[in-house]
């Protein structure tokens, strides 16, 4: 009895280290996928849902995301603001390019932002000092599973599901107060060339 019960602990530690494979060579796969496209941009409607509000609020606009500098958030509807996300700062952009820091003091914001901001780009450091990932799916169609490893950001962040293809197709955060962000991607195509507001808001030379 005690040989079976070492043979089953030995198969459960072969599954677990092929599990471990198998997400390995599937998250490298997809971050190759996104480092690919350097500057992409996209429309996005994201809907957050709190259990104090009546009814979930909904937004929409643009995204643009460029490698190494960050990425432009502009809502259009129901209000219309542009927010540049540079690493950790999250600043107001006015229609000069002009940027006016968002002092909001949540750092797990910041660290999310740059999280994401590190996984768009290929480089999951960030990701997997913060956090548990866990990779399921195909190069084709995937989805990244974050829950975090520090005990001050699991008590108010629950998870962050990441999902795609080619391109990041859809973000899906939930918060330990039973708040949820669901974040849709559309026609995301390649960035092109980048106008001098979006060059000067994301601090290009």
């Amino acid at each position: 009895m005690r040989r079976l019960f070492a043979l089953f602990a030995l198969l459960c530690a072969c599954v677990g280290l092929h599990a471990q494979a198998a997400d390995s060579a599937l998250l490298k796969n997809v971050l190759d996928q996104l480092a690919s496209h350097p500057q992409v941009r996209a429309d996005f409607e994201q809907r957050r849902e709190n259990p104090a509000l009546a009814a979930p609020q909904i937004s929409r606009g643009k995204l643009l995301f460029v490698v190494g500098q960050g990425m432009l958030w502009q809502t259009q509807d129901p209000f219309q603001e542009t927010l540049a996300l540079t690493g950790s700062r999250t600043a107001r952009v006015d229609e000069q390019g002009r940027l006016q820091t968002v002092r909001s003091g949540d750092r797990g914001v910041a660290q999310v932002s740059q999280m994401l901001q590190g996984m768009l780009a290929g480089k999951p450091d960030e990701a997997l000092r913060q956090f548990d990932v866990h990779a399921e799916g195909t190069p084709g169609q995937w989805t990244l599973r974050f829950t975090p490893k520090q005990a001050r950001m699991a008590r108010v962040l629950t998870s962050i599901a990441l999902e795609g293809g080619p391109f990041l197709d859809g973000i899906d955060i939930v918060l330990q107060s039973g708040e949820r962000t669901q974040i849709r991607f559309s026609h995301t195509r390649e960035a092109g060339s980048l106008s001098q507001l979006e060059q000067r808001a994301l601090g290009s030379p």
